[in-house]
């Protein structure tokens, strides 16, 4: 057990090596989720004042909103572009069967590497712009620890979470060959059903009802009511652990019947 989690943490810590030797697109990423943050901080605040209350979150809150989701775009690789991307091209090409002989655990290998992933997306690009947020913005921050401690351990469920589904859509290159069209899918309901546009909480009625049981309500929704105090955070861990099991679950069997008799493309 010992040896498979230093395993595992050298993993994780390829993959935040790995994305920091990016460091021009990091600074891209940094500079293009405050613009963006700055054009929906702007519309939401238009929206608000026409609709306060909105969602039940006042200015501020919708304000810390926006701020928080630019902080977890590339954390959650909510519009793709986490380990899914890697590991699509490697089952398209074949070179998945290296992975497959390795005295490693496929899923968690992959799981590992996109830990380390998303904890530098978010020390490297998220933290940047919600900091600008924070200085030149009313948001609504807790100024205990409690709340802070809750948010992380959101966070950590979250990142789960997003690769559940992200795995998921990988391993369904088995059988399609090719992952563009996954990934177009991936983006639209990452963006869509995350609440990355607009809060969940402010969709009307039955659909509303829906899309916050959906797992992406787990990635964004539930981290920033979580720390704005809007949720119990027991019922946000218990939800996002939910899914997490569920979905990681449904990729341990979908992985054993995509490789119980794998067909090695390319070669």
């Amino acid at each position: 057990m010992v040896g498979s989690g230093r395993l595992y943490a050298a993993v994780a810590a390829g993959g935040f090596r790995r994305y920091a030797t990016y460091r021009a697109a990091t600074v891209a990423g940094v500079f293009t989720n405050t613009v963006f943050g700055l054009i929906l901080v702007y519309t939401y605040l238009a929206l608000w004042e026409e609709r306060p209350h909105l969602g039940g979150y006042d200015q501020a809150q919708a304000v810390t909103y926006v701020w928080l989701g630019q902080c977890l775009y590339a954390t959650l690789a909510i519009q793709g572009g986490g380990a899914e991307k890697d590991l699509m091209e490697r089952i398209r090409t074949g070179e998945i069967a290296v992975d497959l002989y390795r005295p490693a655990d496929l899923q968690l290998w992959w799981l590992a590497g996109d830990v380390g992933r998303a904890l530098f997306q978010m020390l490297g690009r998220g933290v940047i712009p919600f900091a600008f947020g924070a200085v030149f913005f009313p948001m609504a921050l807790p100024t205990s620890v409690t709340p802070w401690a809750a948010f992380a351990v959101t966070l950590l469920l979250a990142t789960v979470v997003s690769f559940a589904i992200r795995y998921l859509a990988a391993l369904s290159v088995f059988w399609l060959m090719d992952g563009m069209g996954v990934n177009q899918v991936l983006m639209i309901t990452g963006i869509f059903f995350s609440g990355m546009v607009l809060p969940l909480n402010a969709f009307p009625g039955v659909f509303g009802d829906i899309v916050r049981v959906l797992p992406w309500a787990a990635q964004i929704q539930m981290p920033a009511d979580v720390l704005m105090g809007e949720t119990d955070p027991l019922g946000a861990f218990v939800f996002q652990a939910a899914w997490a099991v569920a979905l990681l679950a449904a990729g341990r069997l979908l992985q054993s019947a995509a490789t119980r008799r794998a067909v090695v493309q390319g070669g």
